[in-house]
């Protein structure tokens, strides 16, 4: 067994430096012996085994156990080396065939129905809100920042974001704007305030629903915003602005159409909707089976060969398309130092396991992104050709008059905090 487990761990590391330390005590340094020296250990005979069956399924399921223990660096580095070195090679034969069978299912696990949706939404999102204030900024921004230099604070960034997607928008005061899965209402709440847009910000999650609506009872925030428990299948009205943000990864290829069929019906004649969503740089995929179990489950982020298609069908016109390439990896790693500086907080909410899943899966995303194919896109979409100016100048002007409202105006705060 032991000897298999570091063939495997040879073919995949060849660059860099990995010890990797069986139960029975036998080592393997793995790579050219350049960058940081890494090393892992397993605990027990079965991990082993469970390893070689099913690798990207049970490398996260072995280490949230505590069945695989990081002596040198930290997971995040382990996670990132294994990655890089992946990036440069085919994997091996047994996660081929796997990654076949996932890809062959995918039409059946991409079903996204309402009743379905609103179990896979409450899976993730519903946790208890002390958990996420562990690691997001004040305003709960759970999606990819906007950083404007690499060092850029994480409040500040997702400030940016903010901004940057309601200058897209080029939302204006007494616009109707429907924000599609509004999470805890951080951008409806500022696109409400600072752009003097009424916004109808929905969500399938009761917890972040909750939130949301009490930063409007209790901050006396503006009156021209509500939150609706709603799937955006069941939308009425028509909206001079529509917007999405982090929501789109878990529609489902099967009901892109019916998405995008979605917003070209409740979307004016002169409106605009932007999309931000992940999405891949290598084509059609599968949701890693990691994630997809324990962490997303009916997610996944499509390539932009899977998402355009729909849009033509829909009769919408893509007016811009922005790729984001490292700044949700600049995110992730904000997010991972928090959350793991407050380690103990985590333990006491929830326990050991799952903080050591939740720093796995912060890892690998983190991971992903850097190597592994992952990336933002946010297309822009009008019903009109000349719904949007003809050169992008008025985006970065229109950020420019946003900025200084933000100035003036203190981050919207969370309800206790």
């Amino acid at each position: 067994m032991t000897r298999l487990l570091f063939a495997l761990f040879k073919r995949i590391v060849r660059e860099g430096s990995l010890e990797v330390e069986s139960v029975c005590g036998k080592r393997i340094v793995l790579g050219d012996g350049t960058g940081q020296q890494l090393g892992i250990r397993f605990e027990d005979k079965a991990s082993e085994r469970r390893l070689l069956l099913n690798p990207e399924l049970a490398f996260g399921e072995l280490y949230s156990q505590g069945r695989i223990t990081v002596l040198k660096g930290t997971i995040y580095d382990v996670v990132a080396l294994i990655s890089k070195n992946l990036a440069l090679q085919h994997p091996p034969g047994i996660a081929t065939t796997l990654a076949r069978i996932r890809k062959a299912l995918r039409p059946l696990q991409r079903r996204n129905t309402t009743p379905r949706a609103k179990r896979n939404v409450a899976h993730h999102y519903d946790l208890d809100r002390r958990f996420y204030d562990l690691f997001l900024d004040k305003d709960r921004q759970y999606s990819c920042g906007y950083f404007e230099y690499p060092e850029q604070d994480l409040g500040k960034a997702q400030l940016a974001k903010k901004r940057h997607i309601a200058a897209k928008l080029l939302v204006e005061p007494g616009h109707r704007v429907l924000d599609i899965g509004s999470g805890w209402g951080g951008l409806a709440l500022y696109l409400a305030k600072n752009c003097g847009a009424d916004v109808t910000g929905i969500t399938l999650s009761q917890e972040q629903l909750t939130v949301a609506r009490r930063r409007i009872d209790e901050n006396e925030l503006p009156s021209n915003v509500q939150f609706q428990l709603q799937d955006y299948r069941t939308v009425s009205g028509n909206f001079e602005r529509i917007v999405s943000v982090g929501m789109f990864e878990h529609v489902g290829v099967p009901h892109f159409d019916e998405f995008f069929a979605t917003v070209a019906q409740h979307l004016t004649d002169d409106g605009v909707m932007l999309l931000h969503s992940i999405g891949r740089t290598d084509g059609p995929g599968t949701t890693n089976p990691w994630i997809e179990k324990y962490i997303f489950p009916g997610g996944y982020a499509p390539a932009l060969s899977e998402v355009l298609p729909s849009i033509e069908r829909s009769g919408l016109v893509v007016t811009d398309i922005e790729i984001l390439r490292n700044h949700y990896a600049q995110t992730l790693r904000s997010w991972r130092e928090r959350f793991v500086a407050r380690k103990a907080d985590a333990v006491a909410l929830t326990d050991e396991h799952f903080f050591r899943m939740w720093e796995f899966y912060l890892a690998a995303c983190e991971a992903g992104f850097r190597y592994g194919g992952l990336m933002v896109f946010q297309i822009q979409l009008a019903k009109n050709i000349d719904a949007v100016p003809l050169t992008r100048d008025y985006i970065t002007e229109k950020e420019a008059i946003l900025s200084t409202k933000d100035t003036i105006r203190q981050p919207l705060p969370i309800a206790a905090e």
